[in-house]
Parts: structure tokens; C-alpha cells; sequence
């Protein structure tokens, strides 16, 4: 537990930053379904004061999957930047989320049994992470928000259930989802 002293005279955004960062280690022991009460606690504050700089424990999960999401965003990017074919980047970018997502402690935490719905409603709630999946298609628009909410769904899928091994995985997603999303997005362009 921490003093909430660290809190006095820092800036809001600094503040909320810090409580997300410290969401992150409950989650990753409690999962999604860490409580408001758990994180204040690991905070060193009281919930009322949580609250203060968050409305309530959805907006705080939502801060926090948006937080993790431009990281991963940007690992993806940097990651099939050099890729010229369609097909192999969105393959790859999917790969790579879920890799990343597999690999962050407090979300792997999420997408157990007991979280995994949780975690799948924030995913397909979020306007920041059907943006990023938006940037994997190359698409815009009411389509491309379409497909981008379609790929969130098997990406969340694959991580609740995940497909036994990375190659089987690889296969799956490069037989199955990304030709149908790929022509899905070409029949709209």
C-alpha cells in the first residue's frame, strides 16, 4: 500500500497516469473484476478520492485498456511497417496483438474464464481500440470500422480460447480471417 501523499500538488493527468499504472499491478493479480476498493487500496487512497479522478471503475478500465492500447498500437505498426502485402500485414498484426496482449500481465489476467467477458466488452467499447484496428486494415469509414470492430472480435475470441499453438493460430487466422476481411474491405472500397 502507498501514501496518497505522492498525489498533493500533481497535476491531474500525472495523477491519473500513476493510479493506471498501479491498476495495472492489481489487475494483473485480480483480474478485470479488481474492484474499485482494491485499487484505492493499492493506490493508498480512499475510494472517494479514486473517484476523483475517475468516475467510476468502467471509465478507469477503459483509461487503462486505452493506456495499453497505444503501446500495443505502436508495437503492431513498427511491426508490419515493412510489409507490403495486405494479407501477410494483417495477419501479422493480429499475430502481434495478441502476442502483446498475451504478454502484459494484467491483460492476460483479464482474458481468464472469469474475466474474459469483461475484458471483451471494454475491447468492443473502446472508440480508441477500433481505431488502432481500424489503422491494421487501412480502411476508413462506417466499412472500415465494420471490419475493424469484426477483427477486435477475433482477436478477443482468440485470447479467451486461445487456438492451441502459435502455428495453428498463425494458420487459422491467415486461412480463415484475414481473406474474409480483407474482401469484405475491397468489396466496399
Amino acid at each position: 500500500m502507498r501514501g496518497a501523499d505522492w498525489m498533493r500538488g500533481t497535476r491531474r493527468p500525472a495523477v491519473q497516469d500513476a493510479i493506471l499504472e498501479i491498476a495495472g499491478e492489481v489487475f494483473a493479480t485480480k483480474g478485470a473484476n479488481a474492484s474499485m476498493g482494491d485499487i484505492a487500496a493499492a493506490v493508498g487512497c480512499s475510494r472517494a478520492t479514486l473517484y476523483r479522478y475517475f468516475d467510476g471503475r468502467r471509465q478507469l478500465q477503459l483509461a487503462y485498456v486505452e493506456r495499453v492500447a497505444r503501446r500495443i498500437g505502436a508495437v503492431v505498426a513498427e511491426t508490419v511497417s515493412d510489409r507490403p502485402e495486405p494479407a501477410d500485414r494483417l495477419t501479422e498484426s493480429i499475430i502481434v496483438a495478441l502476442t502483446e496482449v498475451r504478454r502484459d500481465p494484467a491483460l492476460a489476467a483479464w482474458f481468464t474464464a472469469a474475466g474474459a467477458g469483461v475484458a471483451g466488452e471494454l475491447a468492443l467499447s473502446s472508440e480508441f481500440i477500433e481505431t488502432v484496428a481500424t489503422a491494421f486494415l487501412g480502411t476508413g469509414g462506417e466499412d472500415g470500422g465494420e471490419a475493424a470492430r469484426w477483427v477486435v472480435r477475433v482477436i478477443v475470441s482468440l485470447l479467451a480460447v486461445p487456438e492451441g499453438s502459435p502455428e495453428r493460430e498463425r494458420a487459422v487466422i491467415a486461412r480463415f480471417v484475414t481473406p474474409t476481411v480483407l474482401g469484405f474491405t475491397e468489396t466496399r472500397s
